[in-house]
């Protein structure tokens, strides 16, 4: 059992007019095998940094967030607003000072595939667009601070509009917008963006209300495992690094059983530029082995840990309707005991490794493409999002692994009224579906097969506790209410089986095991929208019988 205590409250150190600093606290969230904070410890940082990298890697089941962003984003004519240095459209204190005061959020303007309606303004399709304005807000989407003035921001109007292609003169269509929103969530840049319109006569002005993301974070946490005792993890961002909205961010986690890291440097698709996006990572990271589990362990007793290695360089760009992501990958895996010596064979003469050397290498070169329809990608409330994903290893380093790893991740969001509730600010009612499903052609190292069970699996089973396989599939639906403001209600089904393919692998890791390929859970969940974020906690029951909780942040997908 894996336990995170927070000690050291998340500081975000946002760049202000006039240089000044604000603070704002951690979140701790609670997985069933662990605790972790929202932001501000490594735990956090990945999950924000899987949020929105161009990493096209998966190796376990993808959760919702972890799908690319998609949507085409033509390259705007820009002139005299075309920025090269990333640095230079920070706002500065006097420049600031000189602009004009925010109006307030206009009453009778219309929220498109964000949280609210303000009005009945009717169909926007079609009608002109006299203007394109920027406006700052702040976590409640209030445009004004709690002294009434106007909230001021940290990038430059200017950078923003020359990533819309959204432009005044220029028709309204919900396509381009939400082209727009992908475009702005893909940059890293901005917690939450929604869009709404005031009427202008026969005209429209559009208006994209954006809540940056604090500008630098730092956060740290204490661990205690049964795997590595006490642990620090440590955790930094930049996302004014370098130009063009780069980024980096680091993530260390010394113990007295050495030192976990996960470096990654992020620069995102620029539409001002139409330039490739690109990331490169490096990590190293080793865990309790979820594939050889179960109370069989080494012949010494230990239980099995896995250690990953590696790194990888991926660029993006959108391809028509869709965005690509290519990358070049290498990861090392080893299994290794408590103290780190190679372990080769289970306590029953089992292989943990394809080589059987207890060592594999992976050198893959891999390409994911998604198709992003939903209406904001930032809040989702209808539409759907498609990504599909290869991965082929080339036959170098030890084990010489041929193969090809299919992916494919499927989700729609449909809105319904059957309590009569039209809107939540933030929980509306609605149906969500996910699709998953997966497949390793060729060699497969038992290391790499698809782990079954878990909080973005099967509620109701702790991971990969009901089965790993060459292939899988896995389906689950939510049925979403509002209960108020900030709280909301879920009914989930989750199913997922792997096909029959768990004697495939090598060592038949899940049969001897008796893990049943096959499970389903049932469960209900609360949904809390706090100054942190979306706090949930779920209540899953497998069809074994057990109960699982999990306490998390996020919707499950």
């Amino acid at each position: 059992m894996l336990m995170r205590i927070p000690i050291i409250a998340f500081l975000a150190l946002a760049t202000v007019a006039g240089g000044e600093l604000a603070a704002r606290a951690i979140d701790p969230i609670v997985a069933p095998a662990e605790v972790e904070v929202r932001e501000g410890t490594a735990e956090a940082q990945r999950a924000q940094r899987d949020e929105d990298e161009v990493s096209p890697i998966v190796r376990d089941l993808p959760a919702s967030d972890e799908l690319a962003v998609t949507g085409e984003v033509k390259s705007p004519s820009l002139k005299s607003s075309r920025h090269k240095d990333f640095t230079s459209v920070l706002q500065t204190a006097g420049t600031i000072a000189t602009k004009p005061e925010t109006e307030p959020i206009n009453r009778n303007a219309q929220q498109l595939g964000g949280t609210r309606q303000i009005s009945q303004a009717g169909n926007a399709e079609g009608v002109y667009v006299a203007e394109v304005k920027i406006r700052f807000v702040n976590s409640r989407g209030e445009a004004v601070d709690k002294k009434g003035n106007p909230i001021q921001g940290r990038i430059s109007e200017d950078f923003i509009r020359g990533e819309l292609k959204l432009k005044a003169g220029d028709n309204y269509t919900d396509q381009v917008v939400r082209s727009d929103l992908q475009q702005l969530q893909q940059l890293g840049l901005f917690d939450k963006v929604t869009v709404s319109t005031e009427e202008v006569g026969t005209d429209l002005n559009v208006i994209y209300n954006v809540q940056e993301r604090s500008a630098r974070s730092f956060g740290a946490s204490a661990s205690i495992s049964d795997d590595v005792g006490v642990a620090l993890p440590l955790s930094y961002t930049d996302r004014t690094f370098g130009t063009n909205a780069q980024r980096l961010s680091v993530e260390l986690e010394p113990s007295l059983r050495g030192i976990q890291y996960d470096v990654q440097f992020v620069s995102p698709y620029v539409a001002a530029d139409d330039r490739l996006g690109y990331s490169v990572r490096a990590f190293g990271d080793r865990k309790i082995s979820e594939i050889f589990n179960k109370d069989i362990d080494l012949q010494n007793g230990d239980r099995v840990r896995e250690i990953r290695i590696g790194g990888n360089l991926a660029v993006t760009r959108p391809l028509g309707d869709w965005r690509g992501t290519l990358g070049l990958n290498y990861t090392n895996i080893s299994t290794r005991d408590r103290n780190l010596n190679i372990a080769r064979r289970d306590e029953r003469g089992n292989p943990l490794t394809f080589s059987g050397s207890g060592v594999d290498e992976l050198y893959t070169v891999s390409f994911d493409a998604t198709r992003d329809r939903r209406n904001n990608p930032f809040n989702p409330t209808s539409g759907s999002i498609l990504s599909l994903s290869t991965e082929q290893s080339i036959p170098l380093g030890s084990g010489n692994i041929v193969s090809n790893r299919l992916l494919a991740n499927y989700i729609q969001y449909v809105p319904i009224t059957l309590l009569g509730i039209s809107e939540s600010e933030t929980l509306p009612e609605m149906l969500a579906f996910n699709l998953q499903g997966g497949t390793v052609i060729g060699d497969l190292p038992p290391t790499e097969a698809f782990r079954l069970g878990g909080r973005n699996s099967v509620r109701g089973y702790d991971s990969g506790d009901i089965g790993s396989g060459r292939s899988y599939f896995l389906a689950s639906g939510e049925y979403r209410f509002p209960v108020g403001r900030d709280v909301g209600g879920v009914i989930f089904v989750d199913f997922a089986s792997d096909l029959g393919t768990g004697d495939s692998v090598l060592g038949k890791p899940a049969s001897v095991r008796d893990k049943p390929g096959t499970g389903a859970a049932v469960g209900l969940g609360v949904r809390v929208r706090s100054p942190f974020g979306l706090i949930r906690l779920d209540v899953g029951i497998g069809d074994s019988g057990e109960t699982k909780f999990v306490l998390g942040t996020k919707q499950r997908f």
